[in-house]
């Protein structure tokens, strides 16, 4: 009959304080993004502007993705315990982030498509009253951001940054959402008062070409990195480097085979295949890795060499001849 409790030699692998900070601040931008769409979507069709347009229907676009984002960190929290996902479910965080950035490259595709159709045949523009609600959107988009990303927090929710590993990819692509429908209403509130002052109609499409270009380099950088946490790609070969240096400083421990990757924002995972004369009990190894914290499932696998040691035993680092 088994005795032995489990508990404590079992990971973690869900932070919920992280998520639910995360979930509550998306969920107020997501408040302010559809009351403010609906009111500038509205007005843009009423006085002919496409920027008011743009922002508006990019704002419905980016209200979708942080439904999103909501929905990803509710699945993540009812899963998390669910045995179904072998490191827990860190990684819908990424996929979350993924789907986003794909949504708003469509979103610039869509600006760039309008754009067009607005140079080739111009559009009469009301610019006082468009202006007007364009300032209401840029001061929600503007609020919006420091809900997202207050002064300090530079997206890091978990105070984990070790080797730049400890990014929300779901709230940065909500908050790169957010930042694009700013973007497009700094774009409208320049077009709207150079058209006003100069009429210069041509400036409204242009301006949304310009912020198709700034939103789709954003888009294609959170596609990047999220795909690399979804493919386990080992983002910073110089942490590989660390961990085989603190192994391979004690003893004469080799590093054989070594495998890192993130299963959650701000932490990571590794499997150590460790060869060396004088084996030790798999903790000793773990212990060895303790300077890097967000290190939080390590796997060691220890194997005793029988051949002759490159140096005599009393040599061996961390060794002493009896």
């Amino acid at each position: 009959m088994h005795i032995h409790c489990m508990d404590s030699y079992r990971h973690p692998h869900a932070d919920s304080a992280v998520s639910d900070r995360s979930e509550r601040r998306v969920r107020l931008v997501l408040i302010l993004t559809v009351l403010c769409m609906a009111g500038e979507i509205a007005a843009g069709w009423a006085f002919g502007s496409l920027a008011l347009l743009a922002d508006g229907w990019h704002m419905a676009s980016h209200g979708a993705a942080m439904t999103i984002a909501l929905f990803a960190y509710a699945f993540a929290r009812r899963h998390a315990a669910d045995p179904a996902f072998t490191f827990g479910t860190g990684k819908v965080n990424a996929l979350a982030g993924f789907t986003s950035a794909i949504v708003l490259g469509v979103v610039a595709v869509m600006m760039v498509w309008e754009a067009a159709q607005r140079l080739l045949t111009p559009v009469a523009v009301s610019y006082g009253e468009a202006m007007a609600v364009a300032v209401i959107g840029l001061a929600v988009n503007l609020a919006s951001v420091l809900i997202l990303d207050p002064p300090g927090g530079h997206g890091h929710e978990d105070g984990h940054d070790h080797h730049a590993h400890g990014h929300d990819h779901n709230l940065r692509a909500a908050t790169l959402h957010v930042m694009a429908d700013l973007l497009t209403s700094v774009g409208a509130i320049a077009a709207l008062g150079a058209g006003m002052m100069a009429s210069w109609d041509w400036l409204d499409p242009a301006m949304g070409l310009v912020g198709a270009a700034v939103i789709g380099w954003w888009a294609r950088g959170l596609i990047r990195d999220t795909a690399r946490v979804l493919l386990d790609k080992a983002e910073n070969p110089a942490l590989a480097g660390e961990i085989r240096a603190l192994i391979e400083a004690d003893a004469d421990n080799r590093v054989a085979d070594l495998h890192v990757w993130a299963i959650r924002p701000g932490h990571l995972a590794a499997i150590v295949s460790v060869v060396t004369h004088y084996p030790r009990d798999p903790e000793h190894y773990k212990e060895l890795l303790a300077a890097i914290p967000a290190l939080d499932h390590v796997t060691v696998e220890v194997i005793g060499h029988g051949g002759e040691p490159c140096l005599p035993v009393g040599d061996q680092p961390g060794t002493s001849v009896p």
